[in-house]
């Protein structure tokens, strides 16, 4: 019941955002938009040992690559275990280490790290994570880590019952790494740069470099196509940089997106980018029917005025859930309206999910359907 209450909540919700959203786009800076060519993250990701831990480690019958790692690093320090030694490390945890070496990292700066178990370990709580190479894709080492973890959230107890807040297996260690080899960038090289969109739009590319050579003068900016814009750009380092803030700082309007409706089978939430009207189309779910009927609507001029006659299309939708319960909505026959009503009547968000997919299958949604 409270599952369906919450579904409810949330379709009204839904509704509601609907009403709010208009077909026109309000200006954005450029860096909200698009992205420079090369300037991007880069993951490391490494393999590493922690010890310290209170009896929570792996168990090493069933995690044998945690054993043969200790075996290799005391190795390494000198320390030769005789043959055929059984190793018992219940403070000794395998783990992954994650990082994002960001743009323009310089060798000693620090970066925040993620480790992970990859064993069977209970608890990373109170571990130190050993020196551990962390690489890129290129298999080149870019950052060394090393630390005490912090595992936060572990719980607390009351009455004698133990409530778990956060998961025991992931931990963090602030400014755990540090760089110790940078990224070579293009961004430096020749006098042209690229902006790349975060989602490909012919028009939104077009009013970008409109406003581009507005501000900068003709031919700074030429659309590639409809993601890529190419930028000349001042050779000296200084000038670029501040020439880049200033592009970056632009505001442009970008074009109205596509209609787009998400729907969460899960949970039964409906989210949609704008206002869709609805075709012609009949639906019938169980106990509701859904019939949306567009009409046109003729508009005369007086006599001798010299107007012109208008023909409008005019939709009524009609819900009906039981005889004699018949919810009319005139004219403007919009998903955010089809929702409301359906909601009114006390449909479930699984019924909303199921109508929604057969007016897409009819036709009569004209709007990109996604199911998550």
């Amino acid at each position: 019941m409270r599952l369906e209450k919450s579904g409810r909540t949330l379709v009204m919700l839904f509704a509601l955002l609907a009403t709010l959203i208009s077909g026109v786009s309000h200006a954005e800076r450029l860096k909200d938009l698009a992205s420079i060519q090369g300037v991007r993250q880069n993951q490391l990701i490494g393999y590493g040992l922690v010890v310290g831990l209170d009896g929570s480690g792996d168990q090493t019958t069933q995690t044998p690559f945690t054993v043969q790692s200790v075996a290799s690093m005391l190795q390494q320090m000198g320390v030769n275990l005789p043959p055929g030694t059984t190793l018992q490390l219940k403070n000794v945890a395998a783990v992954m280490v994650t990082a994002s070496l960001p743009a323009f990292a310089q060798p000693g700066q620090t970066l925040d790290i993620t480790v992970s178990s990859m064993g069977n370990a209970k608890s990373l709580r109170g571990g130190t994570l050993l020196m551990t190479p962390l690489k890129g894709a290129d298999n080149q080492i870019y950052a060394m880590a090393q630390g005490n973890l912090l595992v936060g959230g572990v719980g607390a107890s009351a009455g004698g019952s133990k409530v778990q807040v956060n998961h025991l297996s992931v931990g963090r260690i602030s400014a755990g790494a540090t760089v110790e080899r940078a990224v070579p960038s293009s961004l430096s090289q020749g006098n042209v740069v690229r902006l790349e969109l975060n989602d490909t739009d012919f028009s939104t590319a077009s009013r970008v470099v409109a406003a581009v050579n507005k501000h900068f003068g003709n031919n700074t900016a030429a659309a590639l196509d409809g993601r890529v814009i190419q930028v000349q750009a001042p050779l000296n380092s200084d000038e670029r940089v501040a020439f880049l803030g200033a592009l970056e700082s632009l505001n442009v309007t970008p074009a109205q997106t596509a209609a787009k409706v998400i729907l969460n089978a899960r949970t039964g939430s409906v989210v949609m980018n704008q206002a869709v009207t609805l075709d012609s189309c009949a639906v019938s779910h169980g106990n509701l029917s859904v019939m949306i009927d567009t009409q046109p609507v003729i508009s005369q001029p007086a006599p001798f005025s010299q107007g012109q006659t208008v023909v409008a299309q005019r939709s009524q939708v009609e819900i009906k859930k039981e005889p004699g319960q018949v919810l009319m909505l005139q004219s403007g026959a919009s998903l955010a309206e089809v929702v409301r009503a359906l909601n009114a009547i006390g449909a479930t968000p699984q019924d909303l999910l199921a109508i929604l997919q057969a007016m897409k299958a009819a036709g009569s949604l004209r709007a990109e359907l996604e199911i998550i």
